[in-house]
């Protein structure tokens, strides 16, 4: 069975270092939290806000040792009064993990996008 699990953090600034590391967290809290193995994981699917144009986050992915995973990045439209300096992230993984045994992580002020699927949401 395939399940997505989303993600989102804001990012400090549209600098190369700044969308790797934070992409590099988001991810690494992602695996984290729901138990992943790389093998695991099917596909990934980034966005990121129109404001964000120094650095694909799939880079940092692959520095992170991401190399068989498919991978597709995406810019966002931009949307008036939209959460600026975002990435997201939609992980297909290979699991017999239930919908409701999945974590979604909002990290930053993208804790604002999914209140209720974060700790005390």
């Amino acid at each position: 069975m395939v399940r997505g699990i989303r993600g989102a953090i804001t990012v400090e600034s549209n600098r190369k270092a700044d969308i790797r590391s934070a992409t590099e967290d988001l991810l690494s809290n992602i695996v984290e939290s729901n138990n992943l193995q790389l093998d695991d994981i099917a596909s990934v699917f980034f966005t990121g806000t129109s404001d964000l144009d120094e650095e694909v986050p799939a880079r940092a992915a692959r520095n992170m040792g991401w190399t068989a995973i498919p991978m597709f990045c995406s810019q966002e439209m931009a949307v008036k009064d939209g959460l600026a300096l975002c990435i997201r992230v939609m992980i297909h993984v290979n699991t017999n993990k239930q919908q409701t045994e999945i974590n979604h992580v909002y990290l930053g002020d993208a804790i604002r996008l999914r209140p209720d699927l974060t700790q005390g949401g």
